[in-house]
């Protein structure tokens, strides 16, 4: 007999997303007693977090075989969004810090179409590779190949839209994303094996040219872009200029030693450490431990959403699970690695711990669909679960 939906519900899951709000919304009122705006980030931060719990509830009650028939419009959708965000006039989509990526909307705040694009991209391509597995069984070179070409296709549609804005931390999300799930596509191993020979040569090149010819990199790259990396490469030779929040953040989170100081009694004001660098009010105020428990956290996160896709062995459930996990291990492992210096910066934030009304969002409506996952796995009172 099958037990109720709600009796599925993931209560595991839902616990974990609650503690991250509690971590986020103390942090970020921590981090407001510096920053030069009049406002309580810490409440908006609240207000985002119970419209992620709308979408949660929303997306609780859609049959998930309804969520892949629409994956399609919905990246259409995101697309068109970024289409539009592209032409549309500064008094609805301003340039902020050179970037053109939000829509203003009056009474509500700031909208990021990109961050929702990550998950639709995730559902479509989802549904394309499970499709091109369902019509082709068996596996050779000609239908692995024509797979690759079909996500790459689909992915470089909004990876076109989001570097034009320009947002390179994002673009690499969207590569993230689309690596990770071709690689559990059921491509060839050679295949993957070629194309990991290809990254780590063009890396390596990349790498060569930045040493001996940096200025051919101005080719694609602003030159902005190119002082953030010198700025990465020595913070505090740079501490008056580029680098002084990197160098900022470094001196924050490593002053937390061992214990940390304490809530509210930060000392080190880095710039917009509400967004992009919460980590660094975390590091800073709670030291090390503290800073290992987010980070624990994160696993933890990252580990129950592998259970649940491979408990409902679904392909096209396990692709989803795949999508969202390269999404936040990119984001984890970027956020924090450029907040302490072992990455260039690039302006992604911490999934549910930085203030963004369209982070926490899309965070979360990826976090829902895995536990809708959850949710319409078959639990049966009598009988093989397995």
């Amino acid at each position: 007999m099958e037990t109720s939906k709600f009796k599925k519900f993931d209560l595991d899951l839902i616990f974990i997303v609650f503690v991250f709000m509690a971590i986020s919304c103390v942090s970020i009122y921590s981090s407001q007693k510096f920053l030069p705006y009049d406002q309580n980030f810490a409440l908006k931060q609240s207000i985002w977090f119970i419209g992620g719990m709308i979408i949660t509830s929303i997306v609780y009650y859609f049959d998930f075989e309804q969520i892949r028939r629409l994956s399609p419009y919905l990246f259409g959708f995101g697309v068109l969004l970024l289409a539009i965000l592209m032409v549309a006039p500064a008094s609805i989509a301003p340039i902020i810090k050179g970037t053109k990526a939000w829509f203003s909307i009056p009474g509500f705040g700031s909208l990021q179409p990109s961050e929702f694009m990550k998950v639709f991209l995730i559902l479509f391509l989802a549904h394309v590779i499970q499709t091109h597995n369902d019509k082709h069984v068996e596996k050779t070179l000609s239908s692995d190949s024509f797979l690759i070409f079909k996500v790459f296709s689909f992915t470089l549609i909004p990876l076109a839209f989001i570097l034009e804005q320009p947002d390179a931390g994002t673009g690499m999300v969207m590569m993230s994303i689309m690596i990770g799930m071709l690689f559990i596509s059921g491509i060839n191993k050679h295949i993957l094996f070629l194309f990991t020979f290809i990254g780590i040569t063009i890396i390596a090149l990349l790498v060569f040219i930045f040493i001996y010819r940096p200025d051919l990199l101005l080719m694609f790259l602003d030159q902005y872009q190119l002082d953030r990396i010198y700025s990465w490469l020595d913070p505090f030779g740079n501490g008056q200029g580029i680098g002084y929040q990197l160098r900022l953040s470094i001196l924050a989170a490593g002053s937390g030693t061992i214990m940390g100081k304490g809530f509210y009694d930060g000392e080190v004001a880095v710039p917009e450490a509400h967004s992009d660098f919460i980590f660094t009010v975390i590091g800073e105020e709670f030291g090390f431990l503290g800073s290992s428990f987010v980070l624990c956290l994160y696993f933890i996160l990252i580990y129950k959403i592998i259970t649940i896709a491979l408990k409902n062995k679904g392909d096209y459930e396990i692709l989803i699970g795949a999508g969202v996990i390269s999404m936040l291990t990119f984001h984890i492992f970027e956020n924090v690695g450029m907040v302490i210096g072992l990455v260039p910066i690039t302006g992604i934030p911490l999934p549910m711990l930085s203030y963004g009304g369209s982070s926490v969002l899309g965070t979360i409506l990826a976090l829902s669909i895995i536990n809708n996952i959850s949710a319409t796995t078959n639990v049966y009172m009598f009988g093989n679960n397995d």
